[in-house]
């Protein structure tokens, strides 16, 4: 049985609740936050444009090698101003569970990611883990630690 994983984040920004949310909640914005060289785009017509619980997200993206993947998620609980969680319903994972926090700090609002996931394939899913899918995740996260300072510090 191979292992869940997590990663936490946790970014400052000097915003109000109202920016961070509005930004953060609106699934447009994902394109721009997620780089890494994956060719993330979103690629559901449905989608809407404010977050809601039971909403559908499909995306596609390049995470490994240039192969396109198929990633659907489903955000299933939101509490406006404070957080939401996404699950993933399709795609490369067995589990991903992403809840993202906002709170107010001296300075602004505190903005914490916490995912937990797991990989197919047992044993082969924590060796693929070790390998690369360790790493792509950090770089993914660094990425948007570094574009979410570039858009919100200037």
């Amino acid at each position: 049985m191979s292992k869940v994983y997590s990663i936490k984040r946790v970014q400052v920004m000097p915003v109000d609740i109202t920016v961070a949310w509005d930004f953060f909640s609106d699934p447009r914005n994902l394109e721009a936050i997620t780089g890494g060289g994956m060719d993330f785009r979103i690629i559901s017509s449905h989608h809407g444009e404010e977050m809601y619980s039971g909403q559908i997200i499909e995306y596609s993206l390049k995470p490994l090698l240039g192969i396109k993947m198929y990633w659907m998620t489903e955000i299933t609980h939101v509490e406006q101003h404070r957080f939401f969680v996404d699950n993933q319903r399709f795609g490369p994972y067995s589990l991903w569970h992403h809840q993202h926090h906002f709170k107010a700090v001296e300075g602004g609002i505190e903005m914490t990611d916490i995912v937990h996931y797991k990989l197919p394939l047992w044993f082969l899913g924590d060796i693929a883990h070790a390998l690369f899918v360790k790493k792509i995740l950090n770089d993914i996260f660094d990425f948007r630690y570094k574009k979410v300072e570039e858009l919100f510090n200037r």
